[in-house]
């Protein structure tokens, strides 16, 4: 997979020009972008919010890191722990001065009708009324339907089938990979921090990642990262209507069907069969080989090989002895 990213960050800022809560001896620190912990390197910056975290805020190499007082000692000692009340609207303002075009999904003027790029993509078979993005790849034997929109800078593997009134932004797409129509890849999430006066929209400067073989059904919804990648792993199949915001991580083999709804940053394992209707909670680890059964609402952790059910979703036995005694 390509490591193209397709936000680029203004900067660098010095430290003091993006928080006011540190000394002087640290505010003329050059950032010159903020990542997610484990990705973060000595020139970055990062924020550490919630315990769930721990283990890569301990090996985090990022310069500075956004965080509360009852969080800033597993930090490493180099790095400058800012402190404050409200973490995630700090990473929001910050992440808006690198990226102040990535809060809202702006129209590509890049976009051309696909009629004037057929040079490029002589092996590609289009529709009628596709525009494509500067610096797009699309690779051999991939079809792309009517209606249809490629941003820029999209990249799309070899014998893809990509269906009608799509539009992809944002993402890199492995091979034969099924994207049925009406779906939406990339687009921003639901993201913002809720206030009184006005919600403030969190930038979305992360990916959308398909790997290969992964078929999408009609009309899902696909949002990309915030700070970071959402990621659908190798063979994995989505029915119609599915919906993933932005930060999930969908692992290899796994099975979801129709009006599944997950929330932001759950990472889901392998092999893993969801019902129709059920919901994940955000911030969620989901292990491998667990079947949630249809019209289930999970929020908490599931171990592997688990088999849940239920509002709140229980393990089988338990939903089963419950439904019994209620009889």
């Amino acid at each position: 997979m390509s490591e193209k990213f397709f936000f680029v960050p203004k900067g660098p800022f010095y430290l003091k020009d993006l928080s006011n809560e540190i000394s002087d001896k640290k505010s003329k620190l050059k950032i010159s972008d903020v990542k997610t912990l484990d990705k973060a390197t000595r020139n970055d910056i990062t924020f550490f919010n919630s315990i769930d975290y721990k283990l890569h805020a301990e090996k985090t190499k990022a310069a500075a890191c956004i965080t509360t007082y009852n969080l800033e000692r597993y930090l490493p000692n180099e790095c400058v722990k800012i402190i404050v009340k409200n973490v995630l609207f700090s990473t929001a303002k910050i992440s808006k001065k690198f990226y102040p075009d990535a809060d809202l999904d702006y129209p590509d003027v890049s976009l051309v009708n696909s009629d004037k790029v057929l040079s490029k993509f002589s092996s590609v078979t289009f529709g009628k009324n596709i525009f494509i993005g500067k610096k797009v790849k699309i690779g051999f034997k991939t079809s792309i339907g009517t209606n249809s929109i490629i941003e820029h800078d999209v990249e799309i593997g070899k014998n893809c089938l990509i269906g009608s009134n799509v539009t992809i932004k944002n993402s890199i797409i492995g091979n034969n990979v099924v994207i049925q129509d009406g779906c939406k890849v990339g687009v921003k999430g639901f993201g913002f921090i809720p206030s009184k006066s006005k919600n403030f929209r969190f930038p979305h400067i992360g990916r959308v990642i398909l790997k290969d073989n992964v078929e999408l059904g009609a009309n899902c919804t696909i949002d990309r990262g915030s700070i970071g990648d959402t990621i659908i792993g190798e063979n994995t199949f989505l029915d119609n209507q599915v919906h993933m915001a932005h930060n999930v991580k969908l692992g290899k083999n796994c099975m979801i069907a129709g009006q599944v709804g997950f929330a932001g940053s759950s990472t889901i394992g392998d092999n893993v069969s969801i019902g129709g209707q059920a919901g994940v909670s955000g911030h969620l680890k989901i292990g491998n080989n667990v079947r949630i059964g249809g019209g289930s609402g999970v929020v908490k952790d599931i171990p592997n090989n688990t088999t849940v059910m239920g509002y709140p979703a229980v393990p089988l036995k338990e939903f089963l002895k419950k439904e019994k005694n209620n009889d």
